[in-house]
């Protein structure tokens, strides 16, 4: 199967490998066809579960990955084997004549010739089955090798570290769809020594929610404006979170063993007065620190001091504007 082809095999196994968060996310988005049925008591209980349920997806991003491809094997794999002819259809239907003894029926009514001209008549036929069989193997084995050498190519190349190589791999695999589906976005970039670069922007007050909803004693639902602190801190680990996603995704779908992940946002420039995009967070990731770390049970805001990064963030304020992570004198190899 070529490079391209495992990206159906990547996408089902992490459907498969799909954390609780993300699964009680899709049993509570059916209840919602129901909403409007459901009792007073019952709106205020699923309303509590969906911002429960939000708050532990954005906060669990980091948990799950797509499967690594091993670039190396790809790159050493051997040219599938072209096929040979097979004439085991001839060989059945000449077996069937040469076998053939007339019954008393076939005698009686002098039925012998007719049937053993029957016969000839299907080695014929099955000749053209073993021919027809013969040229769609090859053509499937043609496609074959036309995967095997794409797939070889771009292994190859990304083993290289050519930076095309890098960026198509990362286009076709697509694996920061959960991560788009919140409502971040990415880009790719390479520097000239190697080093690629992600950049989220993660766009942070549309996505953790401003206010909390709980349930009351009498069974009715109580909303309130987050306070100002819960707010930043259930910030600061999605962010987090989305930028271990990040490092972890691309050391899947790429040989790298070193990355840049920089998230950016908006904030508010005193001097302007104006909301400007700026980098919030960035982190230079090595595969061997990130592959040292349990995902399942980290803090993903705490797990930053792992990496060489670049944060400002104060409980009562959240973030503020850092400068990206320098490529040059980073160690790539």
């Amino acid at each position: 199967m070529g490079w391209k082809g495992t990206v159906r095999s990547i996408g089902a196994a992490v459907r498969a490998a799909e954390r609780d968060a993300k699964r009680r996310q899709r049993d509570l988005e059916r209840q919602q066809q129901q909403y409007a049925k459901m009792q007073d008591l019952e709106q205020a209980t699923y309303e509590v579960e969906v911002y429960e349920n939000h708050i532990d997806v954005i906060q669990s991003t980091h948990k799950e990955c797509s499967p690594p491809i091993d670039w190396n094997k790809v790159a050493s794999s051997k040219q599938p084997i072209e096929p040979k002819m097979n004439n085991d259809d001839e060989s059945e239907a000449r077996q069937s004549l040469e076998s053939y003894k007339p019954g008393l029926i076939d005698r009686l009514f002098k039925r012998e010739e007719k049937k053993r001209a029957f016969l000839s008549q299907k080695i014929d036929e099955a000749i053209k089955k073993d021919e027809a069989n013969y040229k769609s193997s090859i053509l499937r084995w043609e496609k074959d090798v036309e995967e095997w050498t794409e797939s070889v190519s771009i292994a190859n190349a990304l083993l290289d570290g050519k930076a095309e190589a890098k960026i198509e791999v990362i286009d076709n695999l697509q694996p920061f769809s959960e991560i788009s589906n919140l409502g971040s976005s990415l880009s790719i970039s390479v520097y000239d020594n190697g080093i690629l670069e992600a950049t989220i922007n993660v766009h942070g007050a549309e996505i953790v929610p401003s206010e909390t909803k709980s349930l009351l004693k009498s069974g009715k639902l109580s909303v309130k404006n987050m306070p100002k602190g819960k707010f930043n801190e259930i910030y600061q680990d999605y962010v987090c979170g989305c930028v271990l996603r990040i490092g972890n995704e691309l050391f899947s779908a790429i040989p790298d063993n070193l990355v840049i992940v920089t998230a950016v946002d908006e904030l508010l420039n005193s001097k302007t007065g104006h909301l400007e995009e700026a980098p919030i967070l960035s982190v230079a990731m090595s595969r061997s620190t990130i592959e040292r770390l349990n995902l399942e049970t980290i803090d993903p805001s705490d797990s930053m001091d792992n990496f060489k990064h670049n944060m400002s963030f104060k409980k009562t304020k959240g973030f503020e504007r850092v400068a990206r992570i320098d490529p040059e004198g980073l160690d790539c190899t």
